[in-house]
């Protein structure tokens, strides 16, 4: 290898590392830790606005597949007055300032972000969240104004996605 090539390898080293630095202090990877108590109100208002809600882990690969179109979606409408998205992660909460933030920081997650730390009473909230709800990830609900409108109890293409929330957002 030439001293050239060398160089080069380590300009692009350099690069790449400071390009993650950057995305790091862009996404601040904010997690509230909460149960469902202090989850459930959050999305159930009745303020006209249209929630997805979507619950996921950094450890179940059809989470991580379908996070980035939750991001595009979410980029397209955050600024719409009738959308909020937010994310809800079922990870362990021990591992939320470890590798739960560095993953929100490496996918650039930009929502709203919640780990639900409450595994003694997921009997009692997973029907609450969608009586057909088996507690399976990923799994997403829209819901308006306290009613919900659509669930999705697995993985959601990019175009469901879109089109729930335009089917629903000035409904």
């Amino acid at each position: 290898m030439s001293i050239k090539q060398i160089m080069l390898i380590t300009i692009a080293g350099v690069y790449l590392f400071a390009l993650t630095g950057c995305s790091a202090k862009e996404f601040s990877s904010k997690i509230d830790i909460v149960n469902f108590d202090q989850l459930e109100p959050l999305y159930t208002k009745s303020d006209n606005v249209l929630y997805v809600v979507n619950f996921w882990a950094t450890w179940c690969a059809p989470c991580v597949k379908e996070l980035p179109h939750f991001m595009e979606v979410n980029k397209k409408y955050k600024q719409n007055p009738n959308f909020k998205m937010i994310l809800v992660s079922l990870d362990d909460s021990q591992r939320v300032d470890d590798s739960v933030k560095q993953f929100v920081s490496n996918m650039q997650l930009d929502a709203e972000l919640y780990l639900l730390d409450d595994i003694k009473r997921m009997n009692e909230w997973i029907p609450a969240v969608d009586s057909s709800w088996g507690g399976a990830i990923p799994a997403t609900l829209f819901i308006k104004n306290g009613k919900s409108l659509k669930f999705f109890p697995s993985a959601i293409t990019k175009e469901e996605l879109e089109e729930t929330v335009l089917k629903f957002i000035n409904n």
